[in-house]
């Protein structure tokens, strides 16, 4: 499992381009891609949770999605993680 972890600002043009994104995580989580994603409180960053077999996987991932390319929007960390719950 993967966590990535976004930071946002308040730049309209990234609002503009979320609801697009949201759809493509929600696609990625009919697939079993996402298993969590969503804004974290005061909406200035996002946790997206993936499971991917290698960070590889996740990269190309979240390079096919323009969010992340949107002003506003920045990736910030991405962490393996190894949860012992679920």
């Amino acid at each position: 499992m993967w966590v990535i972890e976004l930071g946002f600002s308040p730049d309209p043009v990234r609002l503009a381009a979320r609801p697009a994104h949201r759809t493509r995580l929600a696609a990625l989580h009919r697939d079993g891609v996402v298993r969590m994603a969503g804004p974290l409180a005061g909406d200035d960053g996002a946790l997206i949770i993936m499971d991917a077999p290698d960070r590889e996987t996740v990269e190309a991932v979240l390079a096919a999605d323009p969010y992340l390319a949107t002003p506003g929007v920045e990736l910030l960390h991405i962490r393996q993680w190894q949860p012992f719950l679920q």
